[in-house]
Parts: structure tokens; sequence; C-alpha cells
């Protein structure tokens, strides 16, 4: 990776979120033009407003993001802080200013594009290859969205992705500039060096019990004992209340008869075909020369049907099936275009057609095979149907009880038990309870950031009261109290004087190692004398041969103008280190693969800056103006690099 784009990480952070805060599936944020009272505006853009509420509901979706990413490794004090939010809100700011310009420019994205993106969202085709309808819809309402809204949505990413691809298309990064950023990645240094480490200046420290004291005053938060509390928790959530719920064989009778289209496979049918394109706008004369060359390929195929796969793969057009010959597998009815379906549908098995005229060109067809609509019988989705009604019935009596739930934690705030018992809860603790996350319990409960600052209040730790509700995830609720409470409380000195003692030794040990280090360098600048060095290696940027990290980067940003030249390094946790420049060489052998990986790494930094530049000009066009605690101020002061 270039130092370059090394120290361009937030414009890379900003860009990558512009593109993953919305999501293209199913956790989508209601529609951005959807109005919020002006008093709880956060930005004005273009006359709409972005709300708070839409600025929390996109911070907890982009959490949700990471806590899956990154499951137990996940920190979430590393996102939930302002600059993070900051950014969020930039994000929001950056899709309102392009959707507005995709609107001033009439961008539009035609039917059976859509289509084609919602066709691609795995989990969303029955094992035959059918789409299923029913689990699209399902999925949707989960996230309280219905199939228009969401395809609103998507149709609006998908707009403001072709903007997004028109600006950054136009970047490239010119090849000089990239040949000498890859010269200099190459460059290779021949270095000596001399350590001086800590270890070998042990026996020269002498340490005071005034030293040790001075040591701990100043470092008691090193030798704290954590805050800890034990808790009790009450989880309202849908799986507690599908426990709850019995479902009767009259009631998986009935689902199956009212869905029954859902447990129908329809006909499906096998085809194979030749495919001969026509430009849409091909002349009459072109498409003419094409129709004559499929009529010929249709005279071969009806003669010789045994050779339909071979004459396919040698002349069909279709990139996707003619390598298998023309097979197009089973497909039902809606998952063609009309011409070849209302055709396919036609056929017996084993008929060839006639030319068949689509959008796409001219199609020569056979029939293959046939799957005559099957209905699954009850006994075999049984479970699945009790699991289904269970699910939509735990939902219902989620939203039933979510109201009674948070006001009898919060009116009977003396204890958990009235609202367990009320709403047959089960009563769940846990000990050695933090106010931050602990990141080896990421799917705990009570393991989260609203709930631990909820359970760490006055109110709940002063006054021994239940916390308020609170959602820890979509349809979960979470209230809890703190039976017993250790405050911070620090180590005595004389608990931990050993560990004293080794932190001061060290640090001492290091100072001497670093003084002597110093001087070191000082006179091999004047002798210039490469006695007490290392045998010489080879370094290069990419090629560190066991030099740390520190010490290779003031290797490789050393003057060398006069050769040969020394650099002094304090090496954390290692002492200090002389290094020895010799010569500088570019290798006889480049690796040309690796060169246009850079180019290509250079070539998107430069289009990720123009995607940014851009959309600070569409931030003026469109008037943003940011409202922070009640003060204003100009939208070119967002933080953006």
């Amino acid at each position: 990776m270039f130092d370059f784009i090394r120290s361009h990480r937030r414009l890379m952070q900003f860009i990558l979120l512009l593109f993953i805060i919305p999501s293209f599936a199913f956790f989508g944020l209601e529609s951005y033009t959807n109005s919020r009272g002006s008093e709880n505006a956060v930005a004005k853009v273009a006359g709409q407003i972005i709300s708070k509420e839409e600025l929390d509901a996109a911070q907890r979706e982009q959490m949700d993001r990471f806590r899956q990413m990154f499951g137990p490794q996940f920190d979430p004090k590393m996102f939930d802080t302002p600059e993070a939010r900051q950014n969020i809100l930039d994000t929001l700011i950056a899709r309102r200013v392009i959707a507005a310009e995709a609107a001033n420019k009439n961008l539009s994205v035609p039917d059976q594009v859509l289509q084609q993106t919602i066709l691609a969202i795995p989990g969303l085709t029955t094992p035959d290859g059918k789409f299923d309808g029913e689990q699209y819809k399902s999925l949707l309402a989960m996230q309280g969205m219905t199939p228009a809204s969401y395809e609103a949505r998507l149709r609006q990413d998908l707009a403001l992705q072709q903007i997004n691809d028109a600006i950054q298309a136009t970047a490239f990064a010119p090849k000089t500039v990239a040949s000498k950023l890859s010269d200099l990645n190459d460059q290779q240094r021949e270095i000596q060096e001399m350590l001086f480490k800590p270890s070998d200046y042990a026996s020269k420290v002498k340490v005071t019990d005034e030293m040790l004291k001075a040591y701990y005053e100043k470092n008691t938060s090193q030798f704290q004992i954590p805050e800890q509390a034990k808790i009790e928790y009450v989880m309202l959530d849908s799986a507690a209340l599908s426990s709850q719920i019995s479902v009767s064989d009259a009631d998986i009778k009935s689902y199956y008869d009212q869905n029954a289209k859902r447990y129908t496979v329809d006909e499906q049918r096998r085809a194979s075909h030749i495919l001969l394109t026509v430009k849409k706008d091909a002349s009459d004369a072109d498409k003419a020369a094409v129709k004559a060359k499929a009529e010929k390929l249709l005279e071969q195929v009806k003669k010789n049907p045994t050779d339909f796969a071979k004459i396919a793969k040698e002349n069909s057009q279709d990139p996707g099936s003619a390598e298998r010959g023309g097979d197009l597998d089973f497909f039902g009815k809606g998952m063609m275009v009309k011409p070849f379906e209302d055709t396919v549908f036609q056929m017996k098995k084993g008929d060839i057609s006639g030319l068949v005229q689509s959008d796409f060109g001219f199609h020569i067809i056979q029939l293959t095979d046939v799957k005559p609509a099957s209905v699954q019988p009850l006994d075999e989705v049984k479970g699945e149907i009790a699991a289904e009604i269970k699910k939509q019935l735990a939902a219902k009596k989620y939203t039933e009880s979510a109201e009674t739930f948070s006001n009898m934690v919060y009116e009977q705030s003396e204890s958990l038990k009235p609202v367990a018992d009320k709403l047959n809860l089960k009563i769940e603790t846990a000990s050695g309870i933090t106010r931050s996350p602990a990141p080896n319990e990421a799917k705990a409960p009570y393991n989260n950031p609203k709930f631990l600052s909820a359970l760490f209040s006055d109110d709940t730790l002063k006054n021994k009261r239940n916390t308020e509700a609170v959602e820890v995830a979509p349809n979960t609720l979470v209230a809890g109290r703190i039976v017993e409470y250790k405050p911070v409380t620090t180590r005595p000195f004389e608990e931990v004087q050993a560990v004293v003692r080794e932190r001061v030794a060290g640090i001492e040990a290091a100072k001497l190692a670093e003084q002597e280090g110093k001087a070191k360098l000082a006179e091999v600048k004047t002798k210039a004398d490469a006695t007490g060095f290392s045998a010489p290696k080879t370094v290069s940027r990419t090629k560190a041969e066991g030099i740390p990290g520190p010490a290779l980067a003031a290797v490789m940003k050393a003057d060398t103008g006069k050769l040969p030249t020394y650099v002094g390094v304090d090496l954390p946790n290692q002492g200090y280190g002389i290094y020895r420049i010799n010569k500088v060489a570019q290798p006889a052998n480049t690796d040309n693969a690796r060169r246009q990986a850079e180019q290509q790494q250079l070539a998107n930094a430069i289009a990720q800056q123009e995607m940014l530049a851009y959309i600070e000009s569409l931030k003026t066009k469109a008037k943003v103006e940011i409202v922070s605690g009640g003060a204003k101020k100009d939208a070119g002061q967002t933080g953006n690099e």
C-alpha cells in the first residue's frame, strides 16, 4: 500500500461508509423523503431535514452491522463516539445531496435492472430455483417494509450508484506518477544495525524507594480494580414469548390450506437455446443478416436434433449457456422474457421451436424436460408451519407486551419480579459487570452500551431501582437492577510493589540504553566507522527483513545524498537502534503484477478524492446546513478530509 493511500485512511473510510450504511437488502432506513419535526432536525439538505431519529437509526444500523462482521472482537466503544456519529451524519448528508442530483438529472433505473438485482439477493430462491415471493415479503415485513417501499429505496440506491460510477470512471492515475511511486516502493537500501537493548543495562540501574512511590502515585490508574456489579435482568423478546405459545394440529392445517400456493411448486420446464444477438440500434439490414443466419441454424438443428448441444456450443452468443450446449436448466413462469416463455410453455418435450424474437435477438429453443406441478404434503411441512405460526404469534404478542413490560419495570421499580410474573419471564443473573461491554460476551443481552449506561446511572446505582426498558436489539427489550456493587478500588502499594519495581527498572534501563545509543550515534557520524554494526542486509518498503517498523520507516526516509549515512531510532519496548545506510539501488527485476496493483490503488484513491470533491460541490448547491446543539455551522465544517 502506498504511503499516499495510507495517509488518507479517513477519506477511504468516508467513501466506504457512503455505500455500506444504506443497505441494499433488508436493513434500510425509511425513505429519505420522510418529513420529521423541525425541532428534531440535525441537518437540512435542499430544504429537507435529517432528523435526530434518522441519525440514531443509522447509528444503530451501523453498530449492528459491525457487530455481525466482527463478532466477539467487536468493541462498540470504537464506533459509539462523537466522531463516528459525525461521520454517519456526513454520510446521510452525502446520500441526500447525491439523491437530489439524481432527481435533477432524471436518472432512472429500468424495471428489468431492478428485477435482476432483487433476483440476485441470496436466500430468495427455493430449492427448485423459483423466486420465493412469500419469503421476500416475510423478510421485508420483519424490517417494517413492504415490497413497494423497499423497491423504491433500492431503485434510489441504484440511481445513486450510477452517479458514483460516472464520477469515479473519469479518474485515472498517470503512469509516470504511479511508476515513480512504485520505484520508491521497490527501492532497496543496504543497511547495518547496532542495537542498545534495555536488558543489557539492567544491572546498572539503581532503583530507590522514592522512585517506586513516585511511580505508584503518578500511575495509580494502572493498579485499580474496576467497579463491578452483580445484576438481575429480564428480557422480553420473541424467543421468550414463542416458548409460551402452543400450536394445535388444527391451526397448522388451517394455515396450510390458507397458504396452499406457498407449498405448491408450479410446473417447471427445462430448455436449451441458441441465441444470435441483435443490438437495439441495429439497422434493418443488420437485423435481416442475423435473422438469415438464425434460419440456417434452425434448418441445421431441425435436420439433426441430436446435435443441438454441439451446434449451440459452436454458435450461440449467450455466454451464460453456450458452454453448456445452450442448457438453461429448469425455470418457471415469470423467469424468462415473455416471447421466450410463451413459446416454451406451448411446446412438448423434445420439440424444437421456430425462430423466436426477443429484445436480446433471435432464439432457437429445444424443450428438453418438463417437471409437472406438485404440492408438498402437510406432513412434510408441518414443523415449518408450526415454527412460522409461533413466530407470527410471538411477534404479535411482543407488540402487545412491550408497553406492559416498559411500564411495569418503571412503575414497580423496586423489583423485577412483578413484570417477570406478569409476562411469565425468567429473571437471570450475571456477575462481574462493568460500565464497558465485555468483548468476550458480545451476544449477552446485558452487554449493550445503552443498557450498561442505564444500569450504572445514578438512579439505578444509588437508589437501587430498576433500569428503564432498553431496546438492545430489534424486538428485544431488557431491564435490570444492581444487586451487589463494588466501587473502583486501588490496590495498596505493598501489594503491587514488585510490579512497580519491575516497571521502574525497565524504564530506567531504557533511558540508559537511549543515552548510550545517542552518544554512539554522534560518534559514528563523525568517524564513519562500521565497527560494532551487524552484517549488511538489504531492505525495502516491501521487505523489512526483520527490521522493526519505526526503524524501517526512518531508514527509508533518510537523506541518502551522501553515503554512508546514519539514523538513530527509539524502538518502543526494544531500546534504541542505530542504522548505517551503505548503498541505495533499484532491484534488477520488478514485480509487474504488483506495480499494476499499485497503479490501480492510486487510481482508486484519486477516484475517491474526486467523488468526495463532487459531493462537497453538491453540498454547496443543496445549501446544506448542520444544526448541532442549537448552534449552526457551515456545511464545509463537517469534519471530512
